[in-house]
């Protein structure tokens, strides 16, 4: 018999930990109505609550107009956010009784791949309204900090006072009419009474200066929208500012189509002293620079190292990528890689190989050369020992390749005895240290090894000893960083040099162009997407780099270029077989994406190019491996039909997922929604309406499924395991 976690079941864990925190249950009511998910009209609404874009802008805006903060907590996927989010947020009404307040909101969500256009101009979060995805995430650590508990709960409402003392925070309960009475409570029995704003008419040096999330949304458009001349003068008093100039008028300028007023900002970006100029000044040094620019902009960033140890590091890092000082001579490297004279992947046999230097070993057993040779092909062996199926055969092969990585340790110390000498032997050893899982001494020895290696070393391990060089030099950089301490910029390009090398060599492999993008890309590197576009050229049918390529895409041109670019790769007249695959996962998040911006059709559309691209894939493979992402497509296309009030084709779409990849159905997807929540609603929807007949039917359906298709999305599993 089956044991499965009906919706009857999940509600009623909810009922049991809501009435143990001592909140009694309305009659007659589930949460699918009591929080019922928000339609395509209701997420077509403007979010009517004003958000401040950062905790320092609402302290000094409180402090100015004596009104408490109101701290708002959301998150995706969870049933009572979903609610406020796309329903309470967007109620002119309810939306009253935030004006009190000065209200922020936390959540760890990004709706939007970026926050900005390529004209430096704000891209509002779909879901919260007029905050960028990079402010509602930034802030969501700091509230935590401050006032959570150590609890990640949703929805929650915190009100602190100018003391920034908690008044009170409100959270699991069974209505939203408690939450609104607390609100109004706040208000009404605070002893500060905040006086009535005038605003007036202020200067347009006034206007520029406001913490007010509306004033600085009102004067940046204002901006985008002025004539040069206009601009011009805005830009200058900005400026006058000095440390405070407002950040979103030099991003605006830095990245308009005014060379004059490009530079002047960028100027302006080395006088100010706000940490948050930071993610600007690096996101400025990616684009093509002067010198003398570059220069300034890196040591702006040197000029908050005593305030933020990210600042420091970016600094480090720019000048490394700037200086061709390494400990590797990497023009020397390449010619060799690269020329025709090159023999160090040819294929080897190994076991031939071995015989011949253990008779050589065994005329000569003082020579340590020949030590060196029965060691490097003991260790070569066991780093080419492949698992096959079967837990007999991993056993089996992980005891080889202890009996090998002995046998070469064996022979190493024996050759160090009769003296061996160069690089050969601490080479030998760094690589023999990292299979023995002693990671920190491989590094120290491929790092005093490295600048002494030959280009022409034996492949296998000259590859390997470049990964660890490079390992070894990101972890130096690290420890430093966590430690608050300075490195040698050196350091930054040994990285670069041994990725870049790894990338030519016969033997890299795509991790390896993965760490060389996250390491460049993590520091704004301007040679990021020349690497990743190398490496997908190179390695077409790896997952890590079709992942960075998709992030890439969505940051540089958004949806459009990312369904653009693979449809160019599927064009290719030698794509490889696996190229609709990615082309399918790609409309698959282009559809989420058209979600998150409450563009339905779009999202219908895009998942509808997701399923052909996947019934491609497999009449060209055969394979079934892309089942799964078939049914979290349909599972998309069930939601999105819900919002429609479709709840036929709601209950058709769910027995597509149910019967393509039942275990699907408890997946998140990128919106952390599962089709078990689409069900669950579709259920709260059926009751209202009173259609018994398609609540028979969803019983029936859910009657046949395996009980991975019940499991509680992680979030959900902590949130009610708080609660008891």
């Amino acid at each position: 018999m089956r044991r499965s976690l009906t919706p009857l079941v999940l509600i009623s864990l909810l009922t049991c930990a809501l009435a143990q925190e001592g909140v009694p249950q309305p009659q007659g009511l589930v949460p699918e109505q009591m929080w019922y998910a928000p339609t395509a009209a209701d997420w077509a609404k403007p979010v009517q609550v004003r958000w401040q874009r950062t905790w320092a802008d609402a302290v000094k805006l409180s402090q100015q107009t004596k009104k408490p903060i109101l701290v708002c907590v959301n998150m995706d996927g969870e049933i009572a956010s979903e609610h406020y989010a796309g329903v309470r947020y967007r109620d002119k009404e309810i939306a009253k009784l935030f004006d009190p307040y000065i209200c922020v909101m936390a959540s760890v969500y990004r709706h939007n791949p970026r926050d900005y256009d390529d004209q430096g101009r704000r891209i509002l979060c779909p879901r919260l309204g007029c905050v960028t995805c990079g402010e509602h995430i930034a802030l969501e650590p700091l509230v935590y900090k401050k006032f959570l508990d150590g609890k990640r709960i949703s929805p929650r409402h915190i009100m602190v006072e100018l003391d920034g003392k908690e008044v009170y925070d409100v959270f699991y309960t069974w209505d939203t009419d408690s939450v609104w009475k607390t609100l109004k409570d706040g208000i009404a029995n605070r002893k500060i009474q905040a006086p009535p704003i005038v605003k007036g008419d202020r200067s347009l040096r006034e206007r520029i200066a406001s913490p007010d999330s509306n004033d600085r949304e009102v004067i940046e458009k204002e901006f985008a929208a002025a004539a040069p001349a206009l601009r011009q003068r805005m830009l200058d008093l900005g400026l006058e500012a000095g440390a405070d100039v407002p950040l979103e008028l030099l991003r605006q300028a830095a990245y308009g189509l005014d060379p004059d007023l490009a530079k002047k900002a960028r100027s302006g970006m080395q006088q100010t002293k706000d940490p948050l100029a930071v993610e600007l000044i690096a996101d400025t040094l990616r684009g093509p620079l002067s010198k003398d620019e570059r220069n300034g902009l890196v040591n702006a960033l040197d000029g908050f190292s005593d305030v933020s140890t990210h600042a420091r590091t970016l600094a480090t890092a720019h000048k490394g990528l700037d200086s061709s000082k390494s400990a590797i001579d990497g023009k020397k490297w390449q010619s060799v890689l690269v020329g025709p004279a090159y023999t160090g992947a040819a294929p080897i046999d190994r076991a031939a190989q071995a015989g011949q230097r253990d008779v050589a070993l065994a005329k000569n057993p003082d020579d340590p050369k020949a030590r060196l040779d029965v060691a490097e092909t003991s260790l070569l062996q066991a780093l080419e020992v492949r698992a096959s199926a079967g837990r007999g055969s991993v056993r089996l092969i992980q005891q080889q390749r202890k009996l090998l990585l002995a046998d070469c340790a064996r022979h190493l110390d024996r050759a160090d005895k009769a003296g061996a000498s160069g690089w050969r032997p601490t080479a030998l050893r760094a690589v023999l240290l990292a299979q023995q899982g002693n990671q920190r001494q491989a590094h120290e020895l491929a790092a005093t090894t490295m600048p002494r290696l030959p280009p022409d070393a034996p492949g296998r391990i000259a590859k390997e000893l470049l990964t660890l060089f490079a390992h070894g030099r990101q972890f130096a950089i690290q420890k430093a960083v966590r430690d608050k301490q300075k490195w040698p910029s050196e350091w930054m390009t040994d990285v670069h040099t041994a990725y870049s090398l790894l990338l030519k060599h016969p033997l890299g492999t795509d991790a390896n162009v993965a760490d060389h993008y996250d390491f460049l890309n993590f520091f704004r590197s301007p040679d990021t997407e020349v690497v990743l576009e190398h490496g997908i050229k190179r390695f077409p049918a790896s997952a890590a780099l079709h992942q960075r390529l998709r992030a890439q895409l969505l940051r540089n041109g958004g949806i459009k270029l990312l369904e653009a670019e693979y449809t160019r790769m599927l064009a290719a007249p030698d794509a490889p077989s696996t190229t609709p695959w990615f082309a399918g996962y790609a409309s698959l998040v282009a559809a989420e994406q058209h979600r998150r911006r409450q563009k339905p059709d779009n999202a219908v559309a895009s998942y509808r190019k997701a399923l052909t691209h996947f019934a491609t894939y497999k009449s060209k493979t055969q394979s079934e491996d892309a089942a799964h992402y078939e049914a979290m497509a349909h599972g998309g296309l069930a939601r999105l039909a819900l919002q429609k009030g479709d709840l036929d084709l709601t209950f058709s779409e769910l027995q597509r997922v149910f019967a393509i990849c039942p275990t699907a159905a408890a997946a998140t997807d990128g919106l952390s929604i599962t089709a078990m929540q689409t069900a669950e609603m579709l259920r709260g929807r059926a009751i209202d309406e009173k259609d018994q007949d398609l609540l028979g039917r969803l019983a029936e359906a859910l009657k046949e499924l395996p009980p991975e298709a019940f499991v509680l999305p992680e979030y959900e599993q902590r949130s009610r395991g708080q609660r008891r």
